[in-house]
């Protein structure tokens, strides 16, 4: 039974929540997911993630709490959105070879009463990387829709050294967050 709406359609964020036992709505929302003039990275995902969340409510009928959630992958204080083709994508790869970087999520909760909004961030760092190897990554498929042009959960696993953080929240949902958040909402999860 739905106890909440996801306002994506996002696999990973559907699978992170089935995982702790919240039974969803899905309700994919379209945004313009341009930054602001001056917009902090922060900022940026904390404004998409509620956004979302409002607008994922307004599509359930106004019935069931909804969640919004956004990542963006930040080197240098520059957001690495997704890629728009091949040489996009090897070229933000090839910027995070052997460096460190950030991950930020936003996750935003609403229902009639209030919303809640959390941004967590997970410091990554990658190995070095080759444009062969790139280019060999891109092929797979798997960059095409991932901010940072990677995927931590799948292939992309093999260019990450470590991270410091949530390694959910670089999947897409920070879930130890988004737990405590539910709560607030009454939304009971596997616990």
């Amino acid at each position: 039974m739905a106890q909440l709406i996801l306002a994506s359609a996002s696999p990973r964020r559907r699978e992170l929540l089935a995982q702790i036992g919240i039974g969803l709505e899905i309700k994919p929302v379209d945004l313009d997911e341009t930054p602001r003039s001056g917009e902090s990275p922060r900022d940026y995902v904390a404004r998409l993630a509620l956004e979302k969340a409002q607008a994922g409510y307004l599509a359930g009928g106004e019935t069931l709490p909804a969640l919004g959630s956004d990542t963006a992958v930040i080197l240098d204080g520059e957001i690495l959105g997704k890629p728009l083709d091949e040489e996009d994508a090897v070229r933000t790869l090839l910027r995070l070879s052997g460096r460190s970087h950030q991950v930020m999520t936003g996750v935003a909760v609403t229902d009639r009463e209030h919303s809640r909004v959390e941004v967590v961030i997970t410091d990554v760092s990658f190995a070095p990387i080759s444009e062969s190897q790139a280019r060999a990554y891109w092929a797979s498929g798997e960059p095409a829709d991932k901010a940072g042009s990677y995927g931590i959960q799948g292939l992309g696993a093999v260019f990450v050294e470590s991270i410091n953080g949530s390694y959910s929240a670089v999947v897409g949902l920070p879930l130890a967050q988004t737990a405590a958040i539910l709560k607030e909402f009454n939304i009971k999860i596997w616990q």
